[in-house]
């Protein structure tokens, strides 16, 4: 882990939404931040404006891929960006999603907004290892058919062992829009699998990961078993400034990844 920014290059940009970008990053020098682990982030640095968390959105060996809405001053700086500019990077920093804990089950993926996001390479090393999971379902809720993310690319997520059972929803239809419509809790009646030998990973708006948490658990799946990522406003990433503490977590530290039967007491009171 890195408390020192390291200078990365960028080295590809993709537009996924009219507000939404991926960097491709490289390190512009020898040195290199340790292997990230999915689920886990990095504090991005935008020279002379600031930094912000972003979880990896792919992971490569020598490369990472950074997923950003352009929300604020260092998101929007960081989203206008062209190949051969240069940030810094800190980390790998928090819990990563542990896929491995759910070999040989079934798999729910579910996911809200750019959500989708931290859940990517979890998504990518599944199929990966096909054959080491059960069932795979990858559940996407977004605002409109415009603001989905990665769209083309949930179309190639197959391999040879079979392809994810994916549906996506939208909350507002455009006219050409003829799928489903709703709240992505709602895909869940679709989804296929068996509660008592599944895992859960969600990533959204909070109430989003609130109802979706709650129907699982009366579906009949553990706590423990639904894994959810927490965003809170993480500054030091390293534990000590305490900005990021929810109750007696430190989300920079302990999280953003945690267990449900940990997260649901701490969601408990809504912050104001």
């Amino acid at each position: 882990m890195n408390d020192v920014p390291v200078p990365y290059q960028v080295t590809g940009v993709r537009r996924e939404t009219a507000d939404t970008v991926s960097l491709t990053l490289t390190p512009a020098g020898d040195e290199a931040l340790a292997p990230f682990a999915p689920g886990q982030f990095a504090m991005v640095y935008a020279f002379g404006v600031g930094e912000i968390p972003v979880s990896v959105s792919r992971i490569g060996r020598r490369k990472l891929v950074h997923t950003i809405r352009s929300v604020g001053a260092v998101s929007a700086a960081l989203c206008a960006l062209r190949p051969g500019s240069h940030v810094g990077l800190r980390g790998p920093f928090g819990t990563g999603w542990r896929l491995e804990q759910a070999t040989g089950q079934d798999i729910v993926v579910v996911t809200g907004g750019i959500g989708i996001a931290p859940l990517r390479p979890l998504v990518l090393a599944a199929l990966a290892a096909r054959r080491a999971y059960g069932r795979l379902n990858l559940l996407v809720g977004s605002r409109t058919a415009d603001d989905l993310l990665y769209a083309d690319r949930m179309r190639t997520w197959a391999d040879s062992h079979g392809p994810p059972h994916c549906l996506v929803t939208v909350d507002r239809p455009s006219p050409a829009w003829w799928g489903h419509v709703g709240l992505v809790t709602t895909l869940l009646n679709s989804a296929r699998f068996v509660p008592e030998n599944t895992t859960a990973y969600v990533c959204g708006p909070e109430a989003m990961i609130r109802a979706t948490a709650r129907d699982l658990l009366h579906r009949g799946l553990h706590g423990d078993r639904i894994r959810v990522s927490l965003e809170r406003n993480m500054r030091c990433a390293t534990g000590h400034c305490g900005h990021c503490q929810l109750g007696g977590v430190l989300m920079c530290r302990d999280g953003p990844v945690i267990g449900w039967d940990r997260a649901e007491s701490l969601l408990a009171v809504r912050e104001l």
